[in-house]
């Protein structure tokens, strides 16, 4: 009965992500299309490292939250400390919340960052006539350098500081509770404490 229920949930939580993926993959793409199209290159760069830099902290948060224990947190939530709650809840659900943070919003900014380097180069293209194939070498290079360079140095932060950064997005997610009304987690979760 009980493995049933969690298949169940398992097999909700993964048409859900393939849902939310979707919708944001694509929604993302468009926001970030329409505004490469419709600036200048340093504006279109600029964007380009900023999708890049999306992608590195999600994949930090996502290693954070996975590596981090329950404790630390109930001992800060008991002192009232803000986001201390949201910290428990974060690593009571760190599978779904790691899931959402590196494989999706990772992967859709690693899919994004690679559009927008082609855009940036049929602007270049365009705008200096010129058509070398060694500037998508080099562009290219750049993207992935940049992204697993951001990446490995972000995996050594997360390790090191998971509940300092467990705890800075628990603030965050209060705030956004407190006055946006945004809730993340609407059930109370009852597993066991990590």
């Amino acid at each position: 009965m009980q493995k049933g229920k969690k298949r169940l949930s398992s097999t909700k939580w993964v048409i859900l992500i393939t849902i939310w993926t979707f919708f944001l993959g694509t929604s993302m793409s468009f926001i970030s299309e329409t505004l490469l199209r419709n600036t200048d290159l340093t504006i279109a760069f600029l964007v380009l490292v900023f999708i890049i830099f999306v992608g590195i902290i999600f994949d930090l948060i996502g290693i954070a939250v996975a590596s981090s224990r329950e404790k630390p947190f109930h001992s800060m939530a008991s002192n009232k400390l803000i986001g201390a709650n949201y910290a428990v809840k974060l690593v009571r659900n760190a599978g779904p919340v790691s899931n959402f943070c590196n494989d999706v919003i990772g992967d859709i900014c690693g899919i994004i960052s690679g559009a927008a380097a082609a855009i940036i180069i049929l602007q270049i293209r365009s705008l200096y006539q010129i058509n070398l194939p060694s500037l998508s070498i080099l562009l290219s290079g750049f993207v992935a350098s940049l992204t697993v360079g951001g990446k490995a140095i972000g995996k050594e932060i997360a390790l090191k500081k998971s509940k300092e950064i467990v705890l800075f997005v628990g603030v965050i997610l209060h705030h956004l509770h407190k006055y946006l009304g945004f809730n993340l987690f609407h059930r109370k979760n009852s597993r066991k404490a990590r």
